[in-house]
């Protein structure tokens, strides 16, 4: 009989969904960033949950306080991914029963700074005691119909775009956990990607203004799985023609002999946001961005074929589906 740890975390879920009735209210469909079920007429009531465990999702050098602004950041990042501004926050923790009060408190003030940071506020929810610290955060909103940048509108010459640059996570996590060298004048930045990850919320907001998004996902799980996610959902694939990599993660990699291309579409918690846009309003969409503060980086197209390529010295390599997952 086969087991979780053989499974992976998507099976999982897809065994979970096999077992539950569907909400005929349903408006978002399985597997998107997000739920939503109508609710008088086209009003929209808008979920999230994921959670945060400590033995997988704290590295080394997080404080308690990071971690708990951390497990907010992942769940607005994917409102985020579908243009949604959160109103409120409900959180479950597992507590165990060796954290002292500091600790605690250090989780109680990580939770406000990370929703106030992004104007709204945690209302309240449940403790309980537990083998290893967890923070499970659940995040709800309002949207109306047709609103949220789904993942399966894409469609074949629409451009590829995300928020920002690559491989810094992948850097930082390696910087921790395997500890790598790397010169101070870019170890601050690399590492205040992982300890310190931003939601792309007012970006995700004002690029669903636009209304010219077609699809739109977070980077959170790696740049590669995502734009495979995105491909699967609208039955495209996709060309990328400029991968966005941060200048400090091609430092790192040079230093350590490492492929840039593996630390940018295999990193994951980026919480950038990866979109698809028709061409004729790519130029609304940059000024958009441009207006508060934000970029918009074109790195490809969306094709008719299935798959994911890069366009690499003039030959077209085929990017694997992979990135991260529990179990896995």
């Amino acid at each position: 009989m086969a087991r979780a740890g053989n499974l992976g975390e998507r099976r999982i879920i897809e065994i979970i969904w096999e077992q539950l009735e569907r909400d005929p209210r349903m408006s978002v469909p399985f597997g998107d960033d997000v739920s939503a079920t109508r609710y008088r007429g086209k009003n929209l009531v808008v979920l999230n949950t994921d959670m945060l465990v400590g033995k997988t999702d704290i590295p080394p050098m997080m404080s308690y306080r990071a971690a708990a602004r951390k497990a907010i950041v992942m769940n607005v990042s994917d409102f985020a991914a579908k243009g949604i501004k959160p109103i409120g926050i409900i959180t479950s923790l597992g507590i165990p029963r060796n954290m002292t009060r500091k600790d605690i408190v250090q989780i109680g003030r990580g939770l406000n700074s990370g929703a106030r940071e992004y104007n709204t506020y945690v209302l309240g929810g449940d403790t309980n005691e537990t083998e290893d610290l967890i923070i499970s955060i659940t995040v709800f909103g309002l949207a109306r119909e047709g609103s949220l940048m789904l993942r399966n509108g894409a469609t074949p010459g629409d451009i590829l775009a995300t928020t920002g640059d690559f491989g810094l996570t992948s850097a930082g996590l390696k910087i921790l956990i395997e500890k790598l060298h790397v010169p101070p004048e870019i170890r601050r930045k690399i590492l205040e990607s992982v300890l310190k990850p931003h939601a792309r919320l007012r970006e995700g907001i004002a690029l669903a203004k636009t209304g010219a998004i077609t699809a739109s996902i977070d980077s959170s799980d790696g740049l590669a799985w995502c734009l495979h996610e995105i491909g699967k959902a609208s039955n495209v694939g996709f060309t990328i023609e400029n991968l966005p990599i941060a200048r400090e993660a091609y430092e790192f990699a040079k230093k350590h002999n490492l492929d840039p291309l593996e630390l940018g579409f295999y990193g994951g918690e980026e919480y950038e946001l990866v979109f698809t846009v028709k061409p004729k309003q790519w130029k609304d969409v940059r000024t958009v961005l441009k207006e508060i503060g934000g970029n918009a980086i074109r790195i490809g197209r969306a094709i008719e074929k299935e798959g994911l390529f890069l366009l690499r010295n003039g030959r077209s390599v085929k990017i694997e589906e992979k990135g991260f997952e529990h179990f896995g």
